[in-house]
């Protein structure tokens, strides 16, 4: 039996609970969206996307609060949890995911260092946030931001 590569047990899940998702990109500009769009039958489970970098396009399209951009910044617990929520909301759908980071090469600091992603989810019983930090390439970073959001996604599905 062949082994299924991680978005594909995460539609089995999705399709097992009878739960849709969207998903809210930073970091990964669209790439957790494109591995769920893989997989056949995905419009069973994934009502769609939102790729914001910017702070406006944050406010306009996922409805973070401007001062949790003022005070956190884009790359946060906060804004992370702001966009899986602003997803889920926007979307009308049963968990929002959320990717905000740093992917590099440049744009880091000694607080916010290249490679520091940050994975929100939202669903009806939790908002939460989980930090990782990556050492890689830029393509190399946002790879490991994809499968980070997507293990998330998975492992809070088998809690279910």
């Amino acid at each position: 039996m062949e082994k299924k590569i991680l978005e594909e047990e995460i539609g089995d899940l999705l399709q097992k609970h009878k739960l849709r998702i969207g998903v809210a990109e930073s970091a990964t500009g669209g790439l957790i969206s494109h591995r769920i769009t893989n997989v056949p039958g995905c419009s069973e489970y994934f009502e769609g996307s939102i790729v914001s970098y910017g702070y406006e396009a944050k406010g306009d399209l996922l409805g973070i609060k401007k001062s949790t951009l003022e005070n956190y910044g884009a790359v946060s617990f906060e804004t992370s949890k702001e966009m899986a929520h602003g997803v889920r909301s926007k979307m009308g759908v049963d968990i929002g995911l959320a990717s905000t980071g740093i992917a590099g090469p440049g744009g880091g600091s000694s607080e916010k260092p290249v490679g520091l992603i940050y994975i929100g989810l939202a669903a009806k019983d939790v908002l939460t946030s989980k930090e990782y930090v990556f050492h890689g390439s830029r393509d190399e970073n946002k790879e490991a931001f994809a499968e980070a959001a997507l293990s998330t996604l998975k492992n809070y599905l088998l809690e279910l």
